[in-house]
């Protein structure tokens, strides 16, 4: 059973930055990619980052690039989103998904690829 534990969210003042967090557990081979997704109220949820396990390549949104780094810890099945910058239109619930398995050599930030889902952690910028 594919699990994780997301952490790091929080409320962070108008160009501060905060570093997520995803804790994967349940992975049986290294074949996958994880993403990030966030969803604020009343919209959409919008993928920002992804990187691929066993490639190692990472892809961003163009909303959010430039502000944002997604980075692994393959020994601690563990990918980090740092956010830099942050402005008040970030403010939502960040979601860190597995595509599994994945045998390509770059991953796509399309919700629909995903299969499995965390619990999301609130992230709100606000003075």
């Amino acid at each position: 059973q594919v699990q994780f534990v997301e952490s790091g969210g929080g409320l962070v003042q108008p160009g501060g930055s905060l570093r997520l967090s995803c804790v994967v557990s349940g992975l049986t081979e290294e074949y996958y990619a994880i993403a990030w997704f966030r969803q604020a109220p009343g919209k959409e949820r919008e993928g920002l980052s992804c990187i691929t396990a066993h490639t190692d390549m990472t892809r961003y949104a163009d909303s959010i690039q430039g502000r944002v780094t997604i980075s692994r810890d393959n020994a601690k099945k563990t990918v980090f989103l740092q956010m830099d910058n942050l402005k008040p239109e970030d403010t939502g619930t960040y979601y860190c998904a597995a595509e599994f398995p994945f045998y390509g050599a770059i991953c796509y930030i399309d919700p629909q690829r995903f299969n499995y889902w965390g619990q999301g952690t609130q992230v709100t910028v606000s003075s």
